[in-house]
């Protein structure tokens, strides 16, 4: 039984296929290619395989086995030092997904999201197909509270951006031997971005700030920070202007969401560096330029804070 790779960095070249004759062998598989998990099987002639392409810190997965279930349990989340949001685009067969007090039924089209940090349970009755596309909190573009809010719950793939994405997500799975180099990098954050699109609409769907309350106040300011991030000379003070508050007010705001105007626009601008970093059409340009780019224009200030985010310094993780 080969061992497919978890996603931990890096371009780990052809695809890597794995299969197993046993439930027993299945588990180990699955924890060690994704997170650690729990299982059950009701049956003894048991049959799964996996097909993976890891690109950066992206996995997408193609799981194809006998009905079963999964479980992430508290005690297994507490082994794991890395964070993941998963989705699940269901391709064949039907799965049940529970997270979060919700429970969504997923049949072949429908998308839906869990994270690794909260327990979780999957099922599948029979035999069924999924594509699995693994990444961490801080490659999604939207707050972490606001996917909490779309975990198990069924975006389906016949319906409004469901029509769009899940074809595209489709072709993934289909296509894991053509996902490599700069190319395979660029379509994998490409369906990130279209995940996020996606969630952003049925966040607005399902829960519309109320005008005039902080949330809908926060939701229009982040906006405004996101398509500011490369102005060295944004500011509390000058984002509080632009949207006619003081900035006492717009501290009270980001307060409310449990951080600060600068350490949001601080995660956002390391975020930003963090994918241009792993760009391979970005190669040529220099570590300063790149932190420039989103207005860092200390290099050491740049240097030691991306260090402390994400674990070694910036020339470092670039060749990761």
């Amino acid at each position: 039984m080969a061992t497919v790779p978890a996603a931990t960095g890096g371009d780990f070249g052809p695809v890597k296929t794995a299969h197993a004759d046993t439930f027993a062998q299945w588990r180990t598989l699955v924890s060690d290619s994704f997170v650690p998990l729990d299982g059950r099987c009701d049956t003894d002639d048991f049959s799964g395989t996996l097909r993976a392409r890891v690109l950066d810190e992206l996995s997408i997965v193609e799981v194809t086995a006998t009905g079963h279930q999964v479980l992430r349990t508290p005690a297994l989340i507490a082994r794991s030092e890395r964070q993941y949001f998963k989705l699940n685009l269901q391709l064949s067969g039907h799965g049940i997904l529970v997270q979060d007090n919700r429970e969504a039924t997923l049949r072949p089209g429908d998308i839906a999201v869990y994270d690794t940090n909260r327990p979780y349970t999957l099922a599948f009755e029979k035999d069924f197909r999924t594509l699995v596309l693994m990444f961490p909190h801080d490659v999604l573009d939207l707050p972490v509270d606001s996917v909490a809010q779309l975990t198990a719950v069924r975006m389906a793939g016949d319906v409004g951006l469901g029509r769009m994405i899940s074809p595209f997500m489709e072709q993934l799975a289909e296509n894991l031997d053509a996902l490599s180099g700069s190319t395979g990098h660029r379509l994998a954050y490409n369906a990130v971005d279209l995940i996020a699109t996606m969630f952003e609409n049925e966040l607005s769907i399902r829960r519309q700030p109320i005008p005039g309350t902080h949330g809908d106040m926060l939701a229009g300011i982040r906006k405004y920070i996101e398509a500011e991030l490369g102005d060295p000379e944004l500011s509390p003070a000058g984002i509080a202007a632009a949207h006619f508050i003081s900035t006492r007010h717009l501290h009270s705001v980001f307060h409310e969401a449990d951080t600060t105007v600068s350490s949001w626009i601080r995660g956002r601008r390391l975020e930003r560096c963090r994918r241009d970093l792993r760009d391979p059409i970005l190669a040529d340009r220099s570590v300063g330029a790149i932190a420039a780019r989103w207005g860092f224009l200390d290099a050491a200030h740049f240097s030691r804070i991306f260090r402390a985010a994400f674990g070694e310094p910036p020339t470092i993780y670039r060749r990761g």
